[in-house]
C-alpha cells in the first residue's frame, strides 16, 4: 500500500502530482490501494480529476486545527467515472468506432450505456454486432437523457448536425468534439449549449495509440473534466491546452501527422522494391525500422539531431542518403506542409458556419 500525506496542490489538475497519481490509477496492478491524507477541498477536486469516487474516509485535526481527511482508494473498490455514464456518438465513421471501441474494449463503461447515431444502416448493423452498443438512425432520439454527446461527424456535416440539435441536448451533458477546425464559439451557438471540449485526435487512436490535444469551453466541470480524461486515455494519450488557438497546430502536427508518416513509410518502401526486394519483405523491414526508431526515441532523452548524428559516420551511407535528403529540400517541404495544414485548419474555423462544398486552397508558404 502507497501513502501520501499533504496538501500542497497548487494549481492540482495541472501539476506533475495529477500525472503521477494518474498513472497509478490508470495502470490497475501497480499499486492496489494508495491513502492520501489532505484536505476535503482538494481532495474533492482531486476525485474526479483521476477518474474515481471516495471509496471510504476517515477525518480529524492535527496539533495545528487544520482539519484532514484520509481517503483510501484502490482495487474493486474504485467507481470509474463513465461506468453509469450514458454517451451518444453522433457519427460512427472510423474516429467515432474508435472511441467506442476503445471506451469497451477497456471496460470503460458498459456497452449498453453507449447509442452510435449513424445514417448508413450497414454501419449501424456492424457496431450493433461487433461492439454490442445500441444504435440509432435519429440524432435527437439517439441523445435523449445522455450525458457524453460525441460529435464526430466530418467538418461539412457539422452545420446540419448543429441546426439539427440546436436546444436539444441534456442541460447538465457534456458535448465532446472531435470535429476538425471548428471553433468552441461556433459549436457553442450552433448548439445552443455551454459545456464543450474541442479535442484533436489522430488516426493511430483507433488502436489505443492515439495522441490527442485538446480544450475546453469555462462551463466545463471538474466532472466533465474526467470524463473527458478517462475517453481520451482510452484512446492513447492527451494534452490539455488553455488556449484553443494551439488545437490548429496541434492538427498540422499530431493530427495530421500520421499522413506524414505512412507517406514516408510508402517512399521506403517503394525504394526498396526499385532496389529489388519484394514489397513483402519491404513493407516487414520498413514498419520494424520505424517501429524500433520511434521506441528507441521515446526510451531515450537526447536530442534527435544528436540521435541521427550518432548513427552518421564521415563519408558512410547515411552521411551520402542525408546528403541526398538534405539537397533536395525534405526540411523544408516537410515545414511547408506542416504550415499548410495548420491555414487549412484555420480556415476551416473560420468559414465553419458556410457550407464547404469547394476545396479550400490557401498559400503554403509561411
Amino acid at each position: 500500500m502507497a501513502m501520501w500525506s499533504g496538501d500542497g496542490f497548487p494549481s492540482l489538475w495541472k501539476s506533475a502530482t495529477e500525472l503521477m497519481i494518474r498513472d497509478i490509477f490508470l495502470r490497475p496492478g501497480k499499486i492496489e490501494t494508495i491513502e492520501i491524507t489532505l484536505s476535503l477541498h482538494n481532495f474533492n477536486k482531486l476525485s474526479p480529476l483521476l477518474g474515481y469516487n471516495v471509496a471510504s474516509a476517515a477525518g480529524g485535526a492535527d496539533s495545528e486545527g487544520h482539519t484532514w481527511f484520509q481517503h483510501v482508494i484502490g482495487g474493486s473498490m474504485a467507481e470509474k467515472v463513465l461506468e453509469k455514464s450514458r454517451i451518444t456518438i453522433i457519427g460512427a465513421g472510423a474516429m467515432g468506432r474508435a472511441i467506442i471501441h476503445t471506451l469497451t474494449g477497456s471496460g470503460e463503461i458498459d456497452p449498453g450505456n453507449v447509442v452510435a447515431s449513424d445514417p448508413v444502416p450497414e454501419q449501424r448493423e456492424l457496431l450493433s454486432e461487433r461492439y454490442g452498443v445500441r444504435v440509432s438512425a435519429n440524432n435527437k432520439e439517439a441523445m435523449k437523457n445522455a450525458d457524453v454527446v460525441v460529435i464526430a461527424v466530418k467538418p461539412q456535416v457539422l452545420p446540419h448536425v448543429m441546426t439539427e440539435l440546436n436546444g436539444s441536448i441534456p442541460q447538465n451533458a457534456l458535448v465532446f468534439s472531435i470535429v476538425a477546425g471548428m471553433p468552441i464559439k461556433t459549436m457553442r451557438l450552433g448548439f445552443d449549449h455551454e459545456a464543450i471540449i474541442r479535442a484533436m485526435p489522430n488516426t493511430p487512436a483507433q488502436i489505443g495509440e492515439g495522441m490527442t490535444v485538446w480544450t475546453a469551453s469555462s462551463a466545463v466541470t471538474e466532472s466533465h473534466f474526467a470524463q473527458a480524461r478517462t475517453i481520451l486515455t482510452a484512446m492513447g494519450k492527451e494534452l490539455y491546452v488553455e488556449e484553443e488557438g494551439e488545437l490548429d497546430m496541434a492538427t498540422a502536427v499530431s493530427g495530421t501527422g500520421p499522413t506524414y508518416v505512412f507517406l514516408l513509410m510508402e517512399a521506403l518502401v517503394d525504394a526498396a522494391v526499385h532496389l529489388g526486394f519484394s514489397r513483402r519483405d519491404a513493407r516487414e523491414l520498413v514498419i520494424q525500422t520505424v517501429e524500433g526508431s520511434v521506441k528507441y526515441a521515446a526510451q531515450s532523452d537526447q536530442h534527435l539531431a544528436r540521435m541521427r548524428n550518432l548513427v552518421t559516420s564521415p563519408g558512410g551511407t547515411s552521411a551520402e542518403a542525408i546528403y541526398q535528403l538534405e539537397k533536395g529540400g525534405m526540411r523544408t517541404v516537410l515545414s511547408k506542409a506542416v504550415w499548410a495544414a495548420y491555414q487549412k485548419s484555420r480556415l476551416l474555423g473560420e468559414r465553419a458556419e458556410d457550407p464547404l462544398e469547394a476545396p479550400l486552397h490557401i498559400d503554403s508558404e509561411g
